[in-house]
């Protein structure tokens, strides 16, 4: 029972089929949040979420069955598991938020495609060099809010007279406006520079640092997070060792089928001579 379990579990036929039904079930979530489709097509679009829903227990049942205690020590399984679990939370007001979080199934993509789950993988391996930056940016933040509270705390904005930098945590907020380059030249700087006219002294190094040094920060982390992974999988092909499924890529595919046409026109030239 186990073994055939297994076989239909990891065959490829079923992985295709899972991800056809994640899509499918999240394109339906998705028109649930339409009235006037749930209208004409709400019983029809309910009864195929509830049907894909089942076919995603019986399948997460499957594989608890073939793995079983083992299934709860990869932290992909548990991500299914507890994506499933949330579905079944049943209807009501005090779990509506509970509820919402059924599209939440669409994320088992990063679980059901390799490649999808080798660059998650790799962002998650970039989260101690992330939380760093993260901490670097949140004390520049905090130096720029108190310095931008006690220069500009007495500017107002606009017919409202809005202060933008009226405390500091409208400070915060104000500066990651800027930050995300947010029309805050217009809405923000250039009124700003009526009463203060050197305020872009102090705002163009912010949004420097924030903006543009932080960013490339970020992706510098990412990239090399991913060149690592690409480099272990290198290396234990080198030494010979059988690869994961999310350390193959389609360059490894296309160097096996290059490696493959050499080996066959060596033989030809051979029986030619």
């Amino acid at each position: 029972m186990t073994a055939f379990l297994k076989g239909i579990v990891e065959h490829p036929l079923t992985e295709r089929l899972l991800i056809a039904l994640i899509v499918v079930n999240a394109i339906t979530l998705g028109m649930e949040t339409s009235p006037s489709i749930m209208a004409k097509f709400g019983p029809a679009i309910l009864t195929l979420d509830h049907i894909i829903l089942a076919i995603f227990v019986i399948e997460l049942v499957a594989r608890i069955w073939v793995k079983r205690l083992s299934f709860f020590k990869d932290g992909w399984n548990v991500f299914d598991f507890v994506v499933v679990a949330i579905a079944l939370v049943p209807s009501s007001e005090s779990l509506q938020v509970l509820r919402s979080l059924r599209i939440l199934r669409a994320l088992r993509l990063v679980t059901a495609v390799p490649s999808l789950k080798r660059v998650v993988s790799a962002l998650i391996g970039a989260l101690p060099g992330l939380s760093s930056i993260v901490a670097l940016l949140l004390l520049i933040f905090y130096v720029a809010a108190v310095m931008a509270t006690k220069m500009f705390h007495d500017v107002e904005f606009g017919a409202g007279k809005d202060q933008y930098f009226g405390s500091i945590g409208a400070t915060l907020i104000t500066l990651f406006q800027i930050m995300t380059l947010d029309a805050w030249a217009d809405t923000i700087l250039r009124p700003l520079m009526e009463k203060h006219p050197y305020a872009w002294i102090f705002f163009v190094p912010f949004v420097l640092i924030s903006a543009f040094v932080a960013l490339n920060l970020f992706i510098g982390v990412v990239v090399s997070a991913i060149e690592a992974e690409g480099e272990a999988a290198r290396e234990a092909k080198a030494r010979g060792e059988p690869l994961p499924a999310s350390l193959v890529t389609s360059v490894d595919v296309l160097l096996e089928i290059r490696k493959l046409r050499e080996e066959i026109a060596e033989l030809r030239s051979s029986r030619g001579h």
